[in-house]
């Protein structure tokens, strides 16, 4: 039997029961309501028409058009008792201009009521079906979120590293002696050391979503411009380049730590974030490996010009699928949310206590970070806390040795090892690609041992951040002692494991700024990338000092002063840091 009801949506809810008896049986691509979970579900047809189903009634909210999608009701809901799942069918016709609604039911089921309330148009828009798959997607659309942050850290690092290798055959067409090229690899720190407080305060108050975008812009239009600037044989020009391009990869590690905390519940954090941070080390992994290769096809200037470009075209797609806020995204299912929110994420409170869906566009985005309460930062509070210092010396010391290696290694390569560039690049590619696979192992042992262990927080991020830590220096050590009497296979193995380790740090010390002020991460991220950029600046530049003295002792000394360094590192975090939410 089809029966059609039409009620007022302006009207106040209105119940019938109603009884469907077999034959007819309705159509429409929908997603099934599961009539053996008792708790609220809610099913999505497309990205304009929601049915959200509950105890003794149904829901129906709509945007202007026609949409059939079917569903099956609770069991505790049948009048005859039975278990078995029924589907019927509605079609659901709004009318804008009266808003008047009209519901077609139809079912092959036997005869069981289903109650009616009030439907209503959120706002205008266009109607169509495909409701099971869209539903799919909507359950799990925060790794959609996580897969774009991943990638922008890919582009990050790959922009950055492009001069590891352009390095190199630029400082021979131009005359520059080590001494220029290491000033080059610096200036990029300069502008890096600038932004992270900035990008981590403005994330904090109208989302990383947005920093992101801006900075992604900036780096990558940098990095297109930087061939032109070199051409012109002038250091300055070219420094400020790279100084421009640092200004906008600033902000990026705040801005990801902060879009974690919005976007995840905190038992799915750590992975979170070696997940991102897995792009980070792919993208040093890629440089490596691609800027030769476009090299040899368009000359230098090409890996500025193509990752650029890919830059470019991350923020178009960016600036339409991501929000600040998964409440501020209709992408996100009604069931994906509560995961979220419920789970420890940092919530929109303004925002999530109204019912309103925004469609994710830059208006809605910008109505919500209009509600979020605007208070000034508590610098006197955060600083003054050991956990902050803590979380700044950590990242002191893990930017300190990963750019040093990052910026370096090729040349390690080419003057111990006596490989030639593109075989350096390849051998320099291992380690950054082993890091991304243990920064997500990292990930996945830290959250087992929270999780399923019951492992304190502070225990767990001790242990992961002194593997992080005492790692690399026990490798470094030993390679400084090896000096110059060495193999490829031996030098290579022990700088992979020396990297390997340091993806320990994004479940250590990364994770560990959400945990301690969670409404403060980005700032807090962005003080300590602020040092860590610093650490990165006098390190680049200090190495580019020693070699130039002298290469056979340098690289020995470099190693040295990189392990004791790892090791204070080691001995602060276990000193001062806290596993506890030390800021309110």
């Amino acid at each position: 039997m089809t029966m059609t009801t039409t009620t007022n949506l302006a009207a106040a809810a209105i119940q019938k029961k109603t009884d469907f008896s077999s034959g007819g049986g309705g159509g429409g691509g929908g997603g099934a309501f599961d009539a053996k979970r008792r708790r609220r579900k809610t099913t999505t047809t497309t990205t304009t028409t929601t049915a959200l189903f509950s105890r003794g009634n149904c829901l129906l909210r709509g945007r202007r058009g026609t949409v059939g999608f079917s569903f099956s009701p609770r069991d505790d809901e049948f009048n005859d008792g039975s278990r078995e799942k029924r589907e019927f069918a509605i079609l659901l016709r709004l009318n804008p201009s009266t808003k008047n609604a009209s519901f077609s039911c139809s079912s092959s089921s036997s005869s069981f009521p289903v109650v009616f309330s009030t439907a209503a148009v959120e706002r205008e828009g266009g109607g169509g079906g495909g409701g099971g798959e869209d539903e799919k997607k909507k359950k799990n659309y925060r790794f959609t979120i996580l897969s774009l942050v991943a990638l922008a850290l890919l582009l990050c690092n790959a922009d950055r590293v492009i001069m590891s290798i352009v390095g190199l055959p630029m400082s021979k067409i131009n005359g520059w002696d080590v001494k220029v090229l290491g000033l080059i690899q610096s200036s990029f720190l300069f502008g890096y050391a600038l932004t992270p407080i900035f990008g981590g305060v403005l994330a904090d108050k109208i989302g990383g979503a947005r920093v992101l975008l801006g900075g992604l812009l900036v780096w990558s239009l940098a990095t297109m411009v930087t061939p032109l600037a070199a051409s012109t044989k002038s250091i300055p020009l070219l420094c400020f380049c790279r100084v421009v391009m640092g200004l906008g990869e600033g902000v990026a590690l705040p801005c990801m730590n902060n879009v974690a905390s919005r976007w995840v519940p905190k038992f799915e954090r750590s992975r979170a974030v070696s997940f991102c941070m897995g792009g980070f080390q792919s993208g040093s992994m890629i440089g490596l490996l691609v800027a030769p290769l476009l090299m040899s096809r368009f000359g230098i200037a090409g890996p500025f010009y193509v990752f650029g470009a890919i830059g470019v075209a991350w923020a178009a797609v960016w600036n339409s699928f991501a929000t600040s806020y998964p409440r501020a995204n209709e992408r996100v299912g009604e069931e994906e949310l509560k995961f979220i929110e419920d789970g420890g994420a940092i919530v929109d409170i303004s925002s999530s206590n109204s019912n309103n869906r925004s469609s994710g566009g830059a208006k809605d985005e910008r109505e919500v970070a209009a509600k979020v309460e605007k208070k000034a930062t508590p610098w006197k509070m955060l600083l003054s806390h050991p956990a902050t210092w803590a979380c700044v010396v950590a990242n002191f010391v893990n930017n300190f040795g990963f750019f040093i290696l990052l910026a370096w290694m090729p040349k390690y390569f080419n003057d111990v090892v006596k490989l030639n560039l593109a075989t350096s690049s390849w051998f320099s590619a291992l380690p950054w690609a082993t890091m991304a696979v243990s920064g997500v192992f990292a990930g996945i042992l830290a959250d087992r041992m929270l999780s399923e262990w019951k492992i304190s927080t502070a225990t767990t991020r001790k242990f992961i951040q002194s593997v992080g830590f005492l790692g690399p220096a026990l490798c470094l050590l030993v390679l400084g002692m090896k000096g110059f009497a060495i193999t490829p296979g031996f030098a290579l193995s022990t700088l992979t494991f020396a990297v390997g380790c340091t993806a320990f740090s994004q479940s250590g010390f990364l994770v560990n700024f959400a945990e301690i002020g969670p409404k403060y991460a980005s700032t807090i991220h962005g003080v300590a990338n602020t040092a860590g950029s610093i650490a990165g600046m006098v390190g680049t530049y200090v190495v580019g000092w020693i070699l130039s003295r002298s290469v056979e002792s340098g690289w020995s000394n470099v190693m040295y002063m990189t392990s004791a360094v790892y090791v204070v590192g080691a001995i602060v975090w276990l000193a001062f840091m806290s596993g506890e939410q030390v800021f309110d």
